[in-house]
């Protein structure tokens, strides 16, 4: 997933994470070396150093993982994937001027910032 987003946006000069394993996993460390992609690991039990990634972390357990019962992978992927389309193409954001972020995003300049309106 993380190749593909690069192949189409490019990719940033770091990742922000936190200590938990899967960011320290040698495997993505790795991918990152490969990929220029610096690490900017946030402090531990300091969880507003990444706001953003704490506040989404947030929404995607208590309003996909946690409300539903999965019973299969397969089911897994389709009720994450119907969340997913929901937050970021149907779902109005009030910290990006009550947009969609996939329509902020289509409002992005040639450099890369978003512009919110």
């Amino acid at each position: 997933m993380l190749s593909r987003l690069i192949s189409e946006r490019g990719a940033p000069p770091y990742l922000r994470s936190d200590n938990e394993p899967e960011f320290v996993a040698r495997a993505l460390l790795k991918w990152m070396a490969d990929h220029k992609i610096e690490t900017a690991l946030i402090d531990p039990g300091k969880s507003w150093q990444n706001a953003v990634g704490e506040s989404f972390n947030g929404k995607l357990r208590g309003e996909c993982l946690n409300a539903n019962w999965f019973l299969s992978l397969d089911e897994a992927q389709r009720k994450c994937e119907a969340w997913r389309i929901d937050y970021n193409e149907v779902r109005p954001h009030r910290a990006i001027g009550n947009q969609v972020p996939v329509a902020l995003h289509r409002t992005a300049g040639k450099s890369g910032q978003l512009a919110v309106r």
